[in-house]
């Protein structure tokens, strides 16, 4: 039976196309793909989201809460008065982030990355480096916060990419020097 009032089809659209750009990468996209997963009729994908890059957008806006709410659970972070290791606390948020299921944090990537082939998605993907930059400021300058995201990129896209273990020590060591 079709449902009349779904105030959530919207959403268990979005989790639907994240669930197959999770399986299928963004190859597999479509709006016939998404509708079959999130278990709506075709037309509400097209209701929804007019376009694929629209649906890659609000993918890709969920996909960056992922690193945000781990970094939301370290307030001490953005806390200029905070009495911690810089280095190493990031070092360690790193790790919790890379440590849990590694398929979100490939997902994020890779709608991040699809930016680069798609403009409508660049915006969206620098609101992650933009935000993270913004809370590393409060503990040091813009340009330190900018070097310290893209460390902390290149640490990620390093270890995804060659499928290798997290090392905190090394991370620790190279987020240290850049803050000097």
């Amino acid at each position: 039976m079709p449902r009349r009032h779904d105030p959530e089809r919207r959403q268990r659209i979005i989790d639907a196309a994240i669930r197959v750009v999770g399986r299928q990468g963004i190859a597999g996209l479509s709006h016939r793909t998404v509708a079959a997963e999130a278990d709506v009729p075709l037309g509400s994908t097209t209701y929804h989201f007019a376009t694929l890059d629209e649906l890659l957008v609000a993918a890709l806006r969920q996909a960056n809460e992922g690193f945000a709410k781990v970094v939301a659970a370290h307030p001490e972070l953005a806390d200029p008065e905070a009495d911690v290791d810089l280095a190493g606390e990031l070092a360690r948020v790193l790790g919790e982030w890379l440590g849990g299921d590694r398929t979100g944090v490939e997902l994020e990537y890779e709608l991040y990355l699809a930016a680069l082939r798609r403009p409508a998605l660049r915006p969206v993907a620098a609101e992650w480096a933009e935000g993270v930059g913004a809370l590393l400021a409060a503990r040091t300058d813009a340009v330190t916060a900018r070097a310290l995201v893209a460390v902390l990129d290149g640490i990620c896209l390093q270890v995804l990419l060659t499928d290798s273990v997290y090392d905190e020590g090394y991370a620790r060591e190279v987020l240290a020097r850049v803050l000097g």
